[in-house]
């Protein structure tokens, strides 16, 4: 029989996942490998294509395509970089989990592609970049968030908004479903 502190256990919250990220201690850099050949980075950074090609990036996320500050399309990065542009906005009301699946599949595609370098950026590097890779952690390595999240902190300092940790939570509650009626059958 499941007791009441046991569910609490099974069933994180947003005030969970911030613990979560208040365990880092690292500084906040320009740019940060989080995963084999995934970064999460600034705007700074990414409007650096030397930079970025000595880092032999191939492809650039930009989670805050059109946003002021951002500059950033295929014209921009011209054949050096294949681009994705998402205009999010690092707000209570944005609904990001609608680019959860297209953002994975880029960044899924990026890392598969020869050679493959893959930056995730948005304006500082710490809201919807980090979702954008949280997700495509839990869609693409089975990550239950608080794994994923665990993970990234180590490489680089993050902090989504509430309402995007709220998005992957929802996110990770569909794939222990998901994982449960697989089992099932």
């Amino acid at each position: 029989m499941t007791t009441q502190k046991n569910k609490r256990k099974e069933y994180m919250c947003v005030k969970d996942l911030e613990k979560v990220l208040d365990t880092c201690t690292l500084d906040l850099h320009q740019i940060d490998e989080v995963w084999p050949n995934l970064y999460i980075g600034n705007v700074r950074i990414a409007q650096n294509r030397t930079a970025l090609q000595q880092l032999g990036i191939t492809h650039i996320l930009n989670a805050a395509h059109s946003k002021r500050g951002s500059i950033g399309d295929q014209n921009f990065y011209g054949t050096n970089f294949v681009y994705c542009g998402i205009p999010a906005e690092d707000s209570c009301h944005f609904d990001l989990d609608i680019y959860f699946r297209p953002a994975a599949d880029f960044i899924h595609k990026g890392l598969k592609a020869p050679d493959g370098k893959v930056l995730v950026h948005c304006i500082m590097g710490m809201s919807r970049s980090s979702t954008l890779v949280l997700a495509y952690l839990m869609l693409y390595h089975q990550m239950p968030l608080r794994s994923a999240v665990q993970r990234v902190v180590k490489k680089r300092a993050i902090y989504p908004n509430r309402n995007f940790l709220a998005l992957l939570l929802d996110l990770d509650l569909q794939m222990k479903r998901k994982r449960k009626t697989c089992v099932l059958l």
